[in-house]
């Protein structure tokens, strides 16, 4: 692709100035000759004129044949790499279109022995991960920054597949699922806070066409955002710009929360999505989840370790591998990276508390 890219460039340099000093080559020996002949009354000065009018066509014929050259090559080239993208088969596909009945006594979600990579040949970007996570619990994800975080929260929607072990959903591998299934009862809220091009209204019906104003401002109440969007004059008609640029990067989080929210997922997970907020916004965010989403099954990941603080599990995640799971007081005591995490961000005091 480069070089070919570099043979076009080097092409369209050369073509338009050869074909002028062609042209013009051209164009001064007919004056020249032809003056001569001129002159000796061989021919006449319009046959001349004529000629030159001729040659000019003919350049502007041919500094078109030298751009169609150049386009030709460079959609040469555009073209194999459309077909090679058409050519490429999805690593994730359906195995089961129907229905699969599930078993509600199981845990929400199960980790056995779970191993990723994105690369066959490479090494593992997660590795034996084991865990259980209750339904209707809060569950929380910490680490620093590329231990796997959110590659672990990416493989219960199954947007990747596992590379060795199995990853359960109501006691169902998620491969048996059909992609409908399985995904219409998650609700994610993804790192980057994306709205659409549209009315705050449009972008909290995304999930649910037939939402009525009720949910979403039910959904608005509980992600903290209603206080703000109240106080627009538009209200819920309140334009928003293509990616929410025309609110903060808080007021976006807490917009996306809320559209997560308007379906009443089953299984809501939050890839770090409290980042942009306050600590006093986070807090009463945390509360109203846990006061409004009885028999909701919430993921939080996330850097704050106040943020976890209180959840029924936290993952503790390291270098890919899980270094330990339970609640806030049994993990400060017994992991050491977790401890580390809590005291990085606030006093021992206040992480004990």
């Amino acid at each position: 692709m480069a070089k070919t890219s570099i043979r076009v460039s080097c092409l369209s340099a050369l073509l338009s100035p050869v074909t002028y000093a062609v042209t013009d080559v051209a164009i001064i020996l007919i004056v020249w000759f032809g003056a001569v002949e001129v002159n000796v009354g061989g021919m006449k000065t319009g046959d001349i004129v004529a000629l030159v009018s001729y040659m000019t066509q003919i350049l502007l014929a041919m500094v078109v044949v030298a751009n169609l050259v150049i386009l030709m090559t460079r959609s040469s080239a555009c073209a194999k790499r459309i077909n090679e993208v058409f050519e490429t088969k999805p690593s994730v596909t359906e195995k089961n279109h129907d229905k699969i009945e599930v078993d509600e006594s199981a845990p929400k979600i199960q980790f056995e022995h779970v191993s990723f990579n994105f690369n066959s040949d490479g090494d593992d970007e997660l590795s034996d991960i084991s865990f259980e996570v209750k339904r209707g619990s809060t569950v929380g994800v910490i680490g620093g920054t590329g231990s796997g975080k959110s590659t672990l929260i990416s493989l219960i929607p199954r947007f990747y597949d596992v590379s060795s072990g199995c990853v359960r959903v109501d006691g169902v591998d998620v491969r048996d699922y059909s992609f409908k299934q399985l995904r219409k009862q998650i609700g994610i809220v993804p790192q980057q806070s994306i709205l659409f091009s549209g009315s705050i209204r449009d972008n909290m019906k995304w999930q649910d066409k037939n939402a009525s104003d009720e949910q979403i401002i039910r959904a608005l109440k509980i992600a903290q955002a209603y206080e703000f969007v109240s106080k627009l004059p538009e209200g819920l008609d309140a334009r928003v710009e293509q990616g929410g640029k025309n609110f903060s990067g808080g007021q976006r989080q807490r917009l996306c929360i809320a559209r997560a929210l308007v379906k009443a997922p089953k299984l809501l997970i939050l890839d770090d999505s409290f980042s942009a907020l306050d600590l006093a916004t986070d807090a009463a965010l945390r509360k109203a989840l846990k006061e409004n989403t009885e028999g909701m099954t919430v993921i939080i990941v996330t850097q704050r370790s106040t943020t976890v603080k209180n959840a029924d599990l936290i993952l503790v995640m390291g270098d890919g591998e899980l270094a330990g799971k339970g609640t806030h007081r049994e993990l400060f005591e017994t992991c050491e990276t977790y401890r580390e995490i809590c005291l990085s961000q606030q006093s021992e005091t206040e992480a004990v508390k």
